[in-house]
């Protein structure tokens, strides 16, 4: 094992053991080496002749560009845009976002947590996770109505079990006794356990109430009492989007950083949903947990690690991406334009609400609880997800996304408002279509 990873283990084998029982052989391993990047830091300091270091190419002091591409570039410099971003991302841009973060989540007052780490977005930063916390065979515990990309991730390329929750009750609430029953059953077999909470949930668009995340909290904490490691990753990808009254309004992150020595929480955000641009791919990791001692200094070491795992996977973010997201969250007008989108957002919601609401649908599908975020999800009756996908796709040039054998899941995000009832009156008559 390379001396640096050593060190690092060390001082998180100080601030708290299970932290690094947790890691996983490759988390175990990683640092983030002194290398070049450490020699070029060193240069740029102090080389006040010349620095030839850094792997790029320079022309009159400036990165060297292409007119004809930075033509389209309006208003960066090729030195904010074109050149390397740190492994760990842009300092400034990290640092905002623990203030936004801070802000966003009341829960995190007083409480201790790393510098977020900026990653390729929210898929990268749980690719970051399962390299970092997850051995082969270890077990992942997700609902049953999930996102697919969680099995590619967790189980396909990194070997880990998966274990599945019933997400809602018959009477369409979040099912804690099925969480707690997989948590008893899976922390009792294997002494480790890795949860991921999403919410709002994709593909339902269901977030959980306050009586809800307090016994989710209650549960994972009375697992970790019993001497079980958890690896607790919140993945926040359409944080804010909370459209009703009794839904939290904060990730469960804040409730769960720092309430038990062998529970880590860990915070997956980012731009991507939350300021509607998803092909600028810039997320957030960060860590929240107990550390008996120089919390700091475990921050540091976790945050170090993690940059190695980018540094060993991408190099680094999109500069371009991390300067354009901070110019736009230090914009004066940021706030209104994202209260303006919000908006928009919570009555496309309610207008599915209230469509479906009408006594006409209820012998074709049920409809389950959704909330917040971008999707909702209904469960066909009387025929099969798929084929009806395929014929509404084929006949009336609509499409959806089939889950299974029976649900069917429809992003109203990109649904005009005045389109929703029309849209669903097709879904009927396609239904009826494959009935007759």
């Amino acid at each position: 094992m390379n001396q640096l990873a050593k060190e690092l283990n060390q001082i998180i084998q100080e601030g708290n053991p299970h932290l690094y029982e947790m890691l996983s052989r490759v988390g175990k391993g990683l640092f983030f080496p002194r290398g070049i990047l450490a020699q070029s830091a060193e240069a740029k300091e102090k080389a006040y002749r010349f620095n030839a270091t850094i792997g790029i190419a320079t022309e009159k002091g400036q990165p060297m560009h292409l007119p004809s591409i930075t033509k389209y570039i309006s208003g960066l410099a090729p030195s904010d845009s074109l050149t390397y971003a740190p492994s760990f991302g842009v300092s400034q841009l990290r640092t905002l976002w623990r203030e936004t973060m801070l802000e966003k989540n009341p829960s995190l007052a007083g409480k201790s947590i790393s510098l977020p780490i900026v990653t390729n977005a929210i898929t990268h930063g749980l690719s970051i996770v399962a390299d970092m916390w997850v051995d082969p065979g270890d077990v992942v515990i997700l609902p049953d109505k999930t996102w697919g990309n969680y099995n590619l991730i967790f189980s396909v390329r990194h070997h880990a079990q998966i274990s599945h929750f019933s997400l809602f009750t018959q009477d369409g609430r979040f099912n804690i006794s099925s969480f707690r029953e997989v948590l008893r059953k899976e922390g009792k077999k294997n002494g480790k356990i890795a949860v991921i909470l999403n919410f709002p949930n994709n593909p339902t668009g269901y977030t959980v109430n306050e009586q809800e995340a307090n016994s989710i909290v209650e549960a994972l904490t009375e697992l970790t009492e019993q001497g079980v490691n958890v690896i607790a990753a919140t993945d926040d990808a359409y944080f804010g989007l909370f459209f009703e009254d009794d839904t939290i309004k904060e990730s469960l992150f804040g409730r769960l950083a720092g309430i038990h020595p062998r529970l880590l929480a860990i915070k997956l955000d980012g731009s991507t949903k939350e300021d509607y641009v998803w092909g600028l791919r810039v997320g957030f990791i960060t860590y929240g947990t107990a550390i008996r001692k120089y919390p700091e200094r475990v921050y540091n070491a976790l945050e170090r690690k993690t940059a190695g795992a980018v540094r060993g996977s991408i190099s680094n973010s999109s500069h371009l991406s991390q300067t354009i997201l901070l110019k736009g969250l230090q914009s004066e007008s940021y706030r209104q334009e994202k209260e303006e989108k919000f908006k928009i957002m919570k009555q496309r919601a309610n207008r599915v609400k209230e469509v479906l609401s009408d006594p006409k649908y209820k012998t074709a599908w049920e409809v389950y609880p959704f909330n917040s975020g971008y999707f909702m999800c209904i469960k066909l009756k009387t025929v099969e997800a798929e084929p009806l996908r395929l014929h509404l796709l084929n006949k009336y040039g609509v499409g959806l996304i089939s889950i299974g054998k029976t649900d069917l899941r429809i992003a109203f995000s990109c649904l005009e408002q005045e389109h929703i009832q029309e849209l669903f009156d097709i879904v009927l008559q396609g239904v009826r279509d494959l009935e007759g």
